[in-house]
């Protein structure tokens, strides 16, 4: 991302963002709601273009690139809230994911075995799912796709802490394959533990970007509610 603005009318979402992503890096998107980060993943995945700046994918410009035609490169979203094919089975809705024709090793059954808990429910509609069934649906829809870079827009939204905790067990498998994956989550302690790296966000701007093993909880904390910011604006006001 290169000095990117993402508007939604008057409404500027994000300002003048810039950043890099390794091949191979976890990176944890917070900040507080409204901070941008949907619209931000949502700007890398095609879904919303920029009212300015640039996206690169591996050094080409995907700037004015759909969102469907990003998939077919290798980006991949799964978005909040799902988005699931309600009246279709698990099956059918992890077949949709391979409608790239990128190849890649994942297959209906390596996201069975990712999942374990989607097998028995592959001819179920998905509307009858629980909610980490669905969600486990969803990133399995997404991996179908054999991605280079996977973002996974609020995991835990709507979930139970039981719940969540299984659904990060089966990602742990994912979190450690060397898959590039952007991770937005509202949960700084699952943040900070399965992240390369920690960007936060406030008001639209990137106001922290740090490893994760040399930032601490209070310092994103602080990041989050802009309380550094203003502690940086009192000590040059004075």
């Amino acid at each position: 991302m290169r000095n990117l603005d993402v508007r939604h009318g008057l409404l500027q979402a994000v300002r003048g963002v810039s950043f890099d992503i390794a091949e191979g890096e976890v990176l944890a998107l917070v900040g507080a709601n409204g901070a941008g980060k949907t619209t931000l993943l949502r700007s890398i995945a095609g879904a919303h273009l920029p009212a300015a700046g640039q996206v690169f994918l591996g050094g080409q410009d995907v700037t004015a690139v759909p969102s469907h035609k990003r998939i077919a490169m290798g980006i991949a979203l799964v978005p909040e809230g799902r988005r699931l094919f309600s009246q279709m089975t698990v099956e059918e809705n992890l077949l949709l994911g391979k409608t790239p024709g990128r190849k890649g090793d994942w297959t209906i059954e390596r996201i069975f075995d990712a999942f374990p808990n989607l097998k028995p429910r592959r001819r179920a509609k998905t509307g009858h799912l629980s909610g980490g069934e669905q969600q486990a649906t969803a990133i399995g829809r997404a991996l179908m796709s054999n991605p280079d870079l996977l973002l996974l827009d609020e995991v835990s939204l709507g979930l139970s802490p039981l719940v969540v905790d299984r659904v990060y067990v089966q990602l742990q498998a994912l979190l450690s394959s060397g898959t590039t994956i952007v991770l937005v989550e509202q949960d700084l302690g699952r943040a900070m533990s399965v992240a390369s790296r920690v960007i936060c966000m406030l008001e639209g701007r990137v106001v922290l970007d740090r490893p994760a093993a040399s930032v601490t909880r209070d310092e994103i904390t602080k990041a989050y509610f802009g309380l550094h910011h203003r502690a940086d604006g009192d000590r040059s006001a004075s």
